[in-house]
């Protein structure tokens, strides 16, 4: 059968085990949906009750514009070596090592504005709560260098599918709407983005499981009766 979004929740569900927090990873190529089934997960894992489920997205850990600048890297922005890898990998290594207590610290994690296309720092906070932390992002699968240190701090990592012209046709509009001309978002998707998406598909096959298209968005907010907001 094929796999459906209630079967990615049900997954997801059963990742934290013994009082233990689960790290979560969604990977894909930029415009693939890995945004958005993030989202849609933590939405309805989180349910109406208290929330045990946070996201920490990887673009948090973008190189400012300026350090990019001073580096000669600006062009390429989104590029493996544009991000602080080793950065990332701590704070996910933090993360898992915390277990899912009451009394614990907020652990504090850069978010990513999109309409400055500038990280932001301590943006997005984990509460000791938390059971769950879904993270996304083009890279968690790479091998090469301090991304290497990614993979072994994530429990599973799903791979999103999405049909080629599909996901160029996204990304383009994404660009658009967030301040590119239509010739400058063209030419980014096709010349540095498809570039990165080249990489990212190759790692495709160390994914735990590629999730198709269809399974990616889940139900609207607010379609769905109550459900579980805890693991069961």
């Amino acid at each position: 059968m094929p796999l459906t979004f209630d079967d990615l929740l049900a997954r997801a569900r059963r990742l934290p085990r013994d009082g233990r927090r689960a790290i979560l990873g969604i990977a894909g190529s930029p415009g693939a949906g890995k945004s958005t089934l993030a989202g849609s997960l933590v939405r309805e894992l989180n349910g109406t009750g208290e929330p045990w489920v946070a996201h920490v997205p990887m673009d948090g850990f973008h190189l400012a514009d300026a350090e990019l600048d001073r580096l000669g890297r600006r062009d390429r922005k989104g590029a493996p070596d544009t991000f602080d890898a080793a950065g990332y990998a701590a704070l996910l290594g933090r993360l898992r090592e915390e277990r899912a207590e009451t009394d614990g610290d907020i652990v504090y994690a850069p978010g990513f504005e999109r309409e400055l296309e500038q990280p932001i720092a301590g943006a997005v906070p984990v509460p000791p709560t938390a059971r769950l932390v879904v993270t996304e992002g083009n890279y968690l699968l790479l091998e090469s260098g301090a991304w290497a240190r990614v993979r072994p701090r994530l429990d599973e990592v799903w791979f999103c599918a999405l049909d080629e012209a599909e996901r160029v046709r996204r990304l383009a509009a994404r660009h658009e709407r967030f301040g590119k001309s239509p010739a400058d978002a063209a030419a980014w998707t096709i010349g540095p983005d498809q570039r990165n998406a080249d990489l990212v598909a190759a790692t495709r096959h160390l994914a735990d499981l590629v999730v198709p298209a269809d399974a990616v968005t889940g139900p609207p907010p607010g379609a769905r009766g109550p459900a579980p907001s805890t693991p069961v």
